[in-house]
């Protein structure tokens, strides 16, 4: 697709310094850009990558002017960029209808504007508004709702009576309302607790490839409007996440543990149950989470700790070998001052 760089600075809210009617045939980083492409500076290093490269035209959000190339100037770049992207690379348009191959009950309810792909399973009473799209091989259990611009990936797995909003995307693979994991001692064997709940994913969720989110024991396990979950991530039964939280690969929810709002989960982060993690937390990396967290706070650590308590602690583990070090050498002074002080043995 070709536009000026008016229109695209039109699109984006942008204020074009130069040639305005300059054709933009695409959008690459400034390494690999080609002569009539858009790429975009955040910062002086990048700005001056890109006016190097053969881009025809940078996205810049600061006070750059370059002789060579049209400048749009944007209020934040990566927004912009972010953009900039869907008008070159728009998203697939798939056809209205259902694939002879798919399997539909008579009870269910698909909006004619709805793709229904291959070999896809749509139980008793489900129902699904308009826009949606089902991909290859995926199911959709009985009395389950999808919302107005659902996309589901091929290979998904919604379990019986999940709700789901509008403009969800769910990615290959990912299981939502299975099996929460209960089960309590009788007699020397686990007895299993029958998981009667559901899922309810709330508007504009963006759920990864080969996550799974299992249904409540008896209410529902809750996913926020706007939240995003990375690849690989394991939300337990009746865990509420708030509104736009952000929760990364390989990161795990225990049960009936409740996130605030904007939340921010770093990758293989273990969240114990029944805890309230605040409003605007943020857990690092690999943490292990055992308690309640209050609201903006950020935490680190295995088990997990107020960000400035535990870098103190990292910083005297990492001193540790040279103080052990230290220690040793005043022992052995110490032992080799005290012989000296006690003289000779009488008896020798």
């Amino acid at each position: 697709m070709i536009f000026t760089a008016d229109e695209i600075a039109r699109q984006i809210e942008g204020k074009v310094l130069g040639n305005g009617a300059l054709l933009l045939t695409g959008f690459s980083a400034a390494g690999t850009a080609r002569p009539g492409d858009l790429t975009f500076a955040e910062n002086e290093i990048f700005f001056a990558r890109a006016e190097q490269s053969a881009a025809a035209a940078i996205l810049v959000d600061g006070d750059f002017t370059s002789a060579g190339k049209v400048i749009i100037k944007v209020a934040n770049s990566r927004i912009a960029f972010a953009k900039v992207l869907t008008i070159f690379f728009p998203e697939p348009v798939f056809p209205h209808g259902i694939h002879p191959a798919a399997v539909v009950a008579a009870t269910a309810q698909i909006d004619p504007s709805a793709h229904i792909g291959p070999h896809c399973v749509i139980e008793d009473h489900v129902r699904i508004g308009a826009r949606c799209v089902a991909l290859a091989g995926d199911f959709i259990g009985a009395r389950s709702t999808l919302g107005d611009d659902v996309i589901l990936y091929p290979g998904v797995t919604l379990y019986p009576r999940t709700q789901i909003g509008s403009r969800v995307r769910i990615h290959v693979g990912a299981v939502v309302g299975s099996d929460g994991f209960g089960y309590v001692l009788d007699g020397g064997v686990h007895r299993k607790i029958p998981q009667i709940g559901h899922v309810i994913i709330h508007d504009d969720v963006e759920i990864g490839a080969n996550v799974t989110i299992d249904r409540g024991a008896l209410g529902p396990t809750v996913i926020g409007k706007g939240t995003k979950i990375d690849n690989l991530v394991q939300i337990a039964h009746n865990v509420i996440t708030g509104d736009h939280c952000l929760i990364v690969a390989q990161a795990g929810i225990a049960g009936s543990t409740r996130l605030g709002h904007y939340v921010t989960l770093a990758g293989q982060t273990g969240i114990a149950g029944h805890l309230k993690i605040g409003n605007k937390v943020v857990v690092s990396a690999q943490s292990g989470v055992m308690h309640e967290i209050p609201d903006g706070e950020k935490w680190l650590g295995s088990p997990a700790q107020p960000d400035r308590q535990a870098k103190r602690q990292m910083i005297a583990l990492q001193q540790l070998p040279e103080l052990l070090r230290r220690v040793a050498e005043l022992e052995r002074r110490l032992a080799a001052s005290t012989s000296s002080e006690d003289g000779p043995d009488p008896a020798s």
